[in-house]
């Protein structure tokens, strides 16, 4: 954006903030460890850091989610800096937060260049690059948490649930009807929307649903949603847990993504199409690309050491690298919609992430992987419409079905290998985030389950 333009777009951001009551305003961007950071302004100034950014250390491109640090070939120790550019056209007031807005963030160097481990960077030129096939992507993260109240005690107890169950139960709905009030009011005020709200299954566990977004913003969407829950928890009492597991041996959270493709011609490409399941041939391409690149993909959807407690069979959480219509352990779950419906509703679901994942890397990652399909033109298997785990492991073989990564090691070893992830992320970012996952893994991997899970309990 030209200079002119760009300071029109701060003031128009200000005033309209300004208008809702906003003082304060944080500047947020995700670490490589799936940790939003923030730093806040008075709105007074925030036309000037629209303008000329606030500085951050490079060096939080290589935390780890335990707060130390690591490094990289790039990156590491105290020196140099980047400017973190809040984007005013997606700075959203927090109903539940009020006086605040939360805008998502570029980073640039001090030179005004794009700061090549910037995440929010990449996955924006991932969306730029499909732009080019004449696709746009809508989409949304359906987010899975906890919620109770924290122990006063020492910091390895575990947590109160905010209900016990039982499982999507309206008896759960009552324990949490008052949170529930409050969230999805503030939600529906300050224009995310809520598109279902429900107990799920685990002890303590709830299910939030938003309305499809268009490009970047399905990844700020998932910023301000995160922030959202914890504020109305908080007016309770209560605190949230987006960890992928926050009880040992329980279900965990996922953070699964839903998309669909678009072409310029308004029509959604997952639908009306001769190939599997209605999709055309863009739609097959792409989602054959994801397919392939999905073990690879586990470090970038599945990146923490707990990951794995959740990231198994049975508990429908994705763990086979497989596609199939409404197949909940299958890694890509194809879903159709209601008939009459399906024109707008078609689309897929990656099941295989959690909320350690950093929203702007998974989606650049996705998307690079759909590309590789779409270039290469690539064809889906058949489908696979049982749980894979109830086919005998010979028959699996025979038919191609594999398990994603059962560790994080493991995953980590499938990222080493794969140029088609360090290609679309560079050097800078791949090694960054490829260095932050080898430290979490020395740091966590020999601890046993329960100790895992409290040293990431209140992480995410």
């Amino acid at each position: 954006m030209a200079r002119g333009g760009e300071n029109a777009a701060a003031a128009k951001a200000a005033r309209r903030l300004a208008a809702a009551g906003v003082e304060i305003v944080a500047l947020a961007m995700v670490d490589n460890a799936g940790v939003t950071l923030v730093k806040c302004v008075p709105l007074h100034r925030f036309e000037e850091a629209v303008r000329f950014g606030i500085g951050l250390s490079p060096v939080f491109s290589v935390f780890l989610v335990d707060d130390s640090i690591t490094s990289s070939p790039h990156l590491g120790g105290p020196t140099g800096d980047t400017r973190l550019m809040p984007d005013p056209a997606a700075a959203m007031p927090l109903a539940a937060s009020p006086g605040w807005a939360l805008a998502p963030v570029d980073q640039l160097d001090q030179e005004g260049a794009p700061y090549p481990a910037c995440a929010r960077t990449f996955a924006r030129t991932m969306l730029e690059r499909l732009a080019s096939f004449g696709l746009e992507l809508r989409g949304a993260y359906e987010m899975e948490f906890f919620l109770g109240h924290r122990t006063s005690g020492a910091g390895d107890e575990d947590p109160h649930p905010a209900h016990p169950g039982p499982a999507y139960s309206a008896i759960a709905l009552a324990e949490v009807e008052p949170f529930a009030t409050v969230l999805i009011g503030a939600l529906e005020e300050q224009g995310t929307g809520v598109m279902q709200f429900h107990p799920e299954y685990s002890t303590g566990q709830l299910e939030l649903s938003v309305p499809h977004g268009t490009g970047i913003a399905v990844a700020d969407t998932n910023l301000v949603l995160r922030h959202t829950v914890r504020a109305a928890a908080r007016s309770h009492g209560l605190v949230a847990s987006f960890a992928p597991v926050v009880f040992a041996g329980l279900v965990g959270n996922g953070a699964h993504v839903h998309l669909s493709l678009w072409n310029k011609r308004g029509r959604n490409v997952f639908n009306g199409g001769r190939g599997p399941e209605g999709m055309t041939r863009e739609a097959e391409a792409f989602t054959a690309g994801v397919l392939d690149a999905l073990p690879a993909l586990t470090a970038v959807t599945a990146p923490s050491v707990a990951s794995y407690q959740r990231l198994q069979p049975h508990r429908w959480s994705g763990p086979w690298a497989v596609w199939g219509r409404e197949n909940r352990e299958a890694a890509l779950r194809f879903v159709t919609g209601m008939v009459g419906s399906r024109p707008e509703a078609a689309n897929l679901e990656l099941k295989s992430m959690d909320a350690a994942a950093n929203p702007y890397l998974a989606l650049g990652s996705i998307v690079a992987a759909g590309i590789d399909g779409l270039e290469r033109e690539m064809a889906l298997p058949e489908p696979v419409l049982d749980d894979p785990a109830s086919i005998p492991a010979t028959r699996r073989r025979a038919l191609g079905i594999r398990q994603l990564p059962s560790s994080l090691g493991a995953a980590i070893r499938e990222l080493e290998r794969s140029s088609l992830i360090r290609n679309a992320m560079g050097d800078v970012l791949f090694d960054a985030f490829l260095a932050t996952r080898r430290g979490e893994l020395a740091v966590f991997g020999g601890m046993d389950p329960a100790e895992m899970v409290r040293a990431h309990r209140w992480r995410y």
